[in-house]
């Protein structure tokens, strides 16, 4: 998979080349990263890339020619026919993991971050293809929402993670919260950890599991537990308490 991000602060990038999941997945080939800067396409001294906006109002919008001539310098370095463009923006569609997994099939992806008080709507018609939210909040730019979306892309690729099953065990992969975590020591601060996952039987685990994902999906995301489908074995383990699994 390729991904292309236009932004005027490539440097902000160096993380995903150097660090975690995305740089381990970027150096064993599982994925290319580039980055494209629109000041590298103007023509006067300053690069200048934002104008102030018709209309009047505060702050400064991005033009549309710099921003264009990077998304075509970017789709030349893609060269895949189903690449999309995404302009990563607060009215974008709001994103969840399923449209994540979706994502990380593609061969191909364009994230434009937005500067400013935005980019020329000219730029939107012309050349965005999709709009993406990473939630109901505005940042001071599109930079960190374009890593968070190439973060959550990069991990979905096979042999990203360090094993095959971390992903299908994360929180939303099975449209449920995950179940709780701990590591050693047995105690700490007075509070033990769980009998069933000291006992080592792996289906009483499974199930205590199972029965914890539930629970808090239900507790923390009811707006989630109402879209389940659930199955009779899910109704019955709701139904069991914890020292009966």
């Amino acid at each position: 998979m390729k991904i292309a991000v236009v932004t005027i602060l490539p440097d902000m990038f160096s993380i995903m080349f150097d660090h975690g999941v995305s740089g381990r997945a970027i150096k064993r080939g599982l994925v290319n990263l580039a980055v494209f800067n629109p000041r590298d396409f103007t023509k006067d001294i300053h690069r200048t890339v934002d104008s102030r906006p018709y209309g009047g109002g505060p702050g400064m919008i991005m033009m549309v020619e710099p921003l264009k001539k990077a998304v075509a310098a970017a789709r030349s370095w893609v060269s895949e026919s189903d690449t999309s463009v995404v302009y990563l923006s607060p009215q974008g569609q709001l994103l969840c993991h399923s449209f994540m997994e979706k994502s990380a099939k593609r061969k191909g992806l364009i994230l434009v971050a937005g500067r400013f008080e935005g980019v020329d709507e000219r730029f939107v018609r012309l050349e965005v293809d999709e709009e993406w939210s990473i939630g109901d909040y505005v940042l001071s730019g599109g930079e960190l929402a374009a890593m968070v979306v190439s973060d959550a892309i990069i991990r979905l690729i096979p042999g990203a993670l360090g094993h095959e099953d971390a992903a299908v065990q994360d929180s939303f992969s099975s449209g449920m919260l995950e179940h709780p975590q701990y590591a050693r020591p047995s105690i700490f601060g007075g509070l033990k950890v769980p009998e069933v996952l000291l006992s080592g039987d792996h289906d009483r685990i499974k199930n205590w599991r199972k029965r914890q994902s539930l629970m808090r999906t239900r507790s923390r995301r009811p707006d989630l537990f109402a879209s389940l489908s659930l199955s009779e074995e899910q109704r019955n383990l709701i139904l069991k308490e914890n020292n009966d699994i």
